[in-house]
């Protein structure tokens, strides 16, 4: 059970980074004049609110258990938690509240892994024990994976946030028809990150954007909070 505090500190890192994703969108929602979320329960911090059976648990579940049996290791995992319903039309401004709505996810999740890492900065130093050690593993985890679904969740695909901003920032004459995209945009990203590698040997999307984007963000960050150097 050696793997058990690893896997803990990665769970409940990926919790409070989802959670407070979707929570994000409903509080920008309410602000800007749509109180959907509300009235339906779902503007809450409590994490089981956000748990979508199949993109939560299932998808992920079995994208582990298969990982484990085939190769022994964790290559791709991915999911999704049940989005916060928005009614766009009662927004005040619904094409522009729409972007700051959808733009809210990811804003809270960079916001986050500042937060972690400055919150690393009192673990540093002699005197280390295995509580400082797992909540040092906990904070690069969650620096980690808040840049890991801010960046994945900005790719300009809807319905992911980046395919919402960048549908309401185009013309309503281009923006619309790229938005009713949003219907396949599950088939696309589910392409992307299993279907390409597969037909193009070598090449991995998710990787790539980790290498290009994450990590680099993550050492900024670092070195903005004061551990460059």
């Amino acid at each position: 059970m050696d793997w058990l505090p690893d896997f803990a500190a990665a769970a409940l890192a990926a919790i409070f980074a989802i959670t407070l994703h979707e929570a994000a969108h409903g509080y920008a929602a309410r602000a800007l004049g749509d109180d959907t979320a509300a009235q339906l329960g779902r503007l809450s911090l409590n994490p089981l609110r956000h748990v979508d059976p199949v993109g939560t648990l299932m998808v992920p579940g079995l994208l582990l258990i298969s990982q484990l049996l085939v190769s022994g290791r964790v290559d791709v995992m991915f999911g999704w938690a049940k989005p916060v319903p928005v009614d766009v039309m009662r927004l005040r401004n619904p094409r522009y509240g729409m972007v700051l709505v959808a733009a809210a996810g990811p804003a809270i999740n960079f916001a986050l892994a500042v937060l972690a890492a400055i919150l690393l900065h009192p673990l540093e130093g002699p005197g280390r024990d295995n509580l400082l050690d797992w909540l040092e593993s906990f904070l690069v985890l969650s620096l980690i994976g808040n840049l890991v679904l801010a960046t994945f969740n900005l790719m300009p695909i809807p319905p992911l946030d980046g395919g919402r901003i960048l549908g309401g920032l185009l013309p309503p004459s281009i923006g619309i028809p790229f938005l009713r995209l949003e219907r396949f945009g599950l088939f696309i990203v589910l392409g992307l990150l299993f279907l390409l590698p597969m037909l193009v040997p070598g090449l991995d999307p998710l990787r790539a954007l980790v290498r290009a984007v994450v990590l680099p963000t993550a050492q900024a960050v670092l070195n903005i909070t004061g551990h460059g150097g």
